[in-house]
């Protein structure tokens, strides 16, 4: 194992580790989709009720990988499964502590859970290291929620939708990622809360592949930079991660290579405040086609965010649908 590739400090209480208190930063103010800012925008934000823009929810996903590194070593970056409910919003300025407990029964599970200063859970969820996968905490979510029907904002998406293949995705230092990621990785990486070499080309030729590999949290702005052809919320209207997975089975996934995507709609679900569409996206190599990983989000569309939402829903009742 290469503990010397990371500048985190890490706590052993026992059965548990946890970093240090991090104070992510807001790289998605300017993020842009359909016409319009997203809940990373303040003005945006405070007009649903927030008390500010939040952190996007896969930022904290860096706090735990020196955390799960040191549970299962290199192979965290092949085989690794991050897995997480997000509970509470993180406002800039404010700090998160990272915290990963390895299974009693199960060398190949953790629970992992984040706090804030105050106590406040930030997120829960699992980990887990393949390629054989257990059951994750996402996926029994996912699992034990009914499916939503007669929805409003989402009602052109059907489970089981699938988009066209995407080819030749990938992520270089320099590439700007556009509206919905309106940033590049050199940006990223300079304000990225947990440093690792092998993040970078001038140290990555001592990692196992010789190569700079993908941040965690950078897997989830590669396969969602284009816009994706399945069907989506109607606008103008405001989503928010409400769970995310990202699942590695042959990687890792490395900086400047071509990646294809395909991606499924595989749940619909509604609460009271939103509408969700549970999306779950495969990459697989371009130079032999092996499944890599995959990405399982569930966006949650705010429904206070639909101006039509209440006459469109009225519409829906009195056709009997």
């Amino acid at each position: 194992m290469s503990a010397s590739i990371w500048k985190t400090s890490i706590e052993e209480t026992g059965a548990v580790l946890s970093g240090p208190y991090r104070a992510p930063q807001q790289m998605l103010a300017e993020q842009e989709y359909d016409g319009h800012l997203s809940i990373h925008d303040d003005s945006q934000a405070e007009s649903l009720g927030f008390k500010g823009a939040p952190i996007e929810g896969p930022t904290h996903f860096s706090q735990f990988d020196p955390l799960l590194h040191k549970l299962w070593g290199d192979d965290w970056f092949r085989f690794g499964c991050i897995s997480t409910h997000f509970k509470a919003m993180v406002i800039e300025g404010e700090s998160v502590k990272a915290y990963a407990e390895r299974s009693n029964t199960n060398d190949n599970t953790a629970r992992i859970w984040a706090v804030k200063e105050d106590g406040e859970m930030v997120l829960e969820g699992s980990a887990s290291l393949g390629p054989d996968h257990p059951e994750s905490d996402v996926e029994k979510i996912l699992a034990s929620r009914p499916t939503a029907e007669n929805l409003v904002i989402l009602e052109h998406a059907k489970i089981g939708d699938r988009s066209p293949a995407e080819k030749g995705i990938r992520i270089n230092f320099n590439q700007h990622l556009g509206k919905n990621y309106p940033f590049t990785l050199n940006q990223k990486l300079k304000k990225i809360t947990e440093h690792c070499k092998w993040y970078l080309p001038e140290h990555a030729t001592s990692s196992p592949w010789g190569r700079p590999i993908l941040p965690f949290e950078m897997i989830n702005p590669l396969v969602s930079y284009t816009r994706s052809l399945l069907p989506r919320a109607k606008q103008p209207s405001i989503g928010l991660f409400a769970d995310l997975q990202v699942k590695l089975i042959n990687g890792p996934i490395f900086v400047n290579e071509d990646y294809i995507l395909e991606r499924e709609i595989v749940g619909l679900g509604e609460s009271r405040r939103t509408e969700s569409m549970w999306i779950k996206t495969s990459i697989f190599s371009s130079k032999n086609s092996e499944l890599v990983g995959t990405v399982l989000l569930n966006n949650a569309v705010l429904k206070d965010s639909f101006p039509n939402y209440e006459a469109e829903k009225k519409l829906l009742i009195r056709a009997g649908l």
